[in-house]
């Protein structure tokens, strides 16, 4: 890097469990330094995280839009932010950032309606900034590896995807004093979808990333299984991809006994490649002859665009830190080239804002579906 980065953060205040993932993440590479934030609508904790983040009394800001105004103006000012904040929040701080100028990073999803997210689109677009949605599964060496084989056609035309996202956190009708569940059902600060919107998009685009794989259209069934809830919990949902392909996805937060399930099995016409998250350095793949076989990451059977992000030897494990850190790697490299007037779109490694359209243009489609009577519904370009 020709020069550490300067960064802010709205949100990742006390207790937030994705705050503190962001900054540790972003700070595996030392690329960039936290000087920044507006951590919380309340200025007395935005005060005492920025104290234990050693960040100057001056640089503490009330709301974002102060932050983004003032930070805009400073000769020492930050080069881009991270949004981590509850979803309904996306949409206005990312707004304020791009308008100051500054290159934005956003937590999913990227906000609570496609109209929305289109907007900060054309706006990124106009401004001309960097505008980085975090998926943070496709950060892992071996997503980036599998989306080169199959870039390679090792398993030839795909067929068949089915892709779970299972969680059992807010199995319990009781979730008093569960911050992050409390927020996320609560249809004022989520949006139109809990389970689907929260981790449902996370099969969508670790899916469309691994694949390249466009979706036409959707059949949804988004259920709440918990009585209390207005919010869906459970979703089940059979897909149409623009070559042919079928696809099926569940995703849920009551399934009792599953942590953070995410998984991932392409069924192609020489052969298959499965994907589990919660043993992420790992990938099998069957072959049309009836072998199976397991690679590993950090071996010379991983292929070098895949393999220039791995931090440690195989048998090491590397987690989910570093595949949000190997987002942050791609993001920071970008600012720094379009500063050095040496950027290209082909340098673009991490999900953009694209990535946070398409996610909105799923969630809707699949809520139109549902609502619909569970019938095959168009997914909008």
């Amino acid at each position: 890097m020709s020069r550490e980065l300067r960064y802010g953060m709205v949100g990742g205040g006390p207790n937030a469990f994705i705050g503190d993932a962001h900054r540790r993440s972003i700070a595996l590479d030392s690329s960039a330094r936290l000087v920044a934030g507006c951590f919380s609508r309340s200025y007395e904790n935005t005060c005492e995280t920025g104290r234990q983040l050693h960040i100057a009394q001056d640089r503490l800001y009330h709301t974002y839009e102060e932050m983004a105004q003032k930070e805009s103006e400073r000769e020492d000012g930050i080069d881009f932010v991270c949004i981590v904040t509850p979803n309904n929040a996306h949409y206005e701080a990312c707004k304020a950032f791009l308008e100051a100028g500054i290159h934005v990073s956003c937590d999913k999803p990227l906000t609570t309606t496609l109209e929305e997210a289109r907007e900060l689109e054309a706006l990124a677009r106009e401004k001309g900034l960097l505008f980085m949605v975090t998926y943070g599964y496709s950060g892992h060496v071996a997503c980036k590896h599998i989306r080169q084989m199959i870039d390679r056609g090792d398993i030839g035309e795909i067929r068949m995807i089915a892709g779970e996202y299972i969680q059992g956190w807010l199995a319990g009708d009781d979730i008093t004093g569960n911050k992050q569940g409390e927020w996320r059902t609560d249809p004022k600060r989520s949006g139109k979808s809990n389970c689907l919107g929260d981790i449902g998009t996370h099969i969508e685009n670790t899916v469309a990333r691994m694949t390249g794989l466009k979706i036409k259209k959707v059949l949804a069934n988004m259920e709440i299984k918990v009585p209390t809830r207005v919010l869906d919990d459970n979703d089940m949902v059979m897909v149409q991809y623009d070559n042919g392909a079928s696809g099926m996805y569940w995703s849920s937060q009551i399934a009792i006994g599953c942590d953070n399930g995410l998984r991932v099995r392409i069924c192609g016409s020489k052969g298959s490649i499965f994907w589990f998250q919660e043993e992420p350095e790992k990938i099998k793949i069957a072959n049309v002859n009836g072998t199976v076989t397991e690679i590993h990451r950090g071996h010379d059977c991983i292929y070098e665009e895949a393999a220039r992000y791995a931090r440690l030897p195989s048998g090491h494990p590397e987690g989910w830190f570093e595949a949000m850190g190997n987002l942050y790697r791609s993001f920071t490299q970008c600012i720094l080239a379009k500063e050095e007037n040496r950027f290209t779109e082909d340098m673009i490694d991490y999900p953009t804002v694209a990535d946070g359209v398409e996610g909105l243009a799923f969630v809707e489609a699949c809520l139109a579906s549902s609502d619909a009577g569970n019938v095959w519904t168009e997914m909008e370009a």
